[in-house]
């Protein structure tokens, strides 16, 4: 260990107790010599009051408008049931095929999926049929063509 060229360094300073840094004297010699002092209020600190009702409270309660996930629309499901049958796929197969759960090709055959970009796009190139935009059902091939 005296081989070593680790030098021993040696702090020694002053702590003060929890009640002395909270007192209302320590606040103000600390703001006085320009330390950074943090104060926060508690919510009902002290008090009974986890029973009051708040103006957030109560405008949630006021508040009417139910929100909810946009789902597949049933026709999406329908052209998706259709395209694997006339491929002759079941809905595991037609899941193996795309590198999803079977479980995720029920829910959107039956219109209970929140539509997914990139497995919708995975279904249309898996049975040949595009799913999004107008031309619903329609072959992936069959797009407006550019001259």
């Amino acid at each position: 260990m005296a081989e070593s060229d680790w030098d021993t360094v040696t702090v020694l300073r002053k702590k003060g107790s929890a009640a002395q840094s909270k007192s209302k004297q320590a606040i103000i010699s600390a703001q006085r010599k320009g330390e950074e002092v943090e104060t926060s209020k508690k919510w009902a600190a002290g008090q009974n009051k986890q029973h009051v009702v708040t103006k957030n409270t109560a405008k949630l309660d006021r508040e009417t408008e139910e929100l909810s996930h946009q789902r597949v629309p049933l026709e999406v499901g329908k052209v998706i049931q259709q395209g694997r049958q006339n491929k002759g796929l079941t809905q595991k197969d037609l899941a193996t095929k795309i590198n999803e759960k079977p479980q995720i090709i029920a829910e959107y055959e039956s219109g209970k999926a929140i539509p997914n970009n990139q497995v919708m796009g995975k279904i249309e190139r898996a049975i040949g049929l595009k799913l999004r935009g107008k031309d619903i059902g329609q072959p992936l091939d069959a797009g407006p063509k550019k001259k």
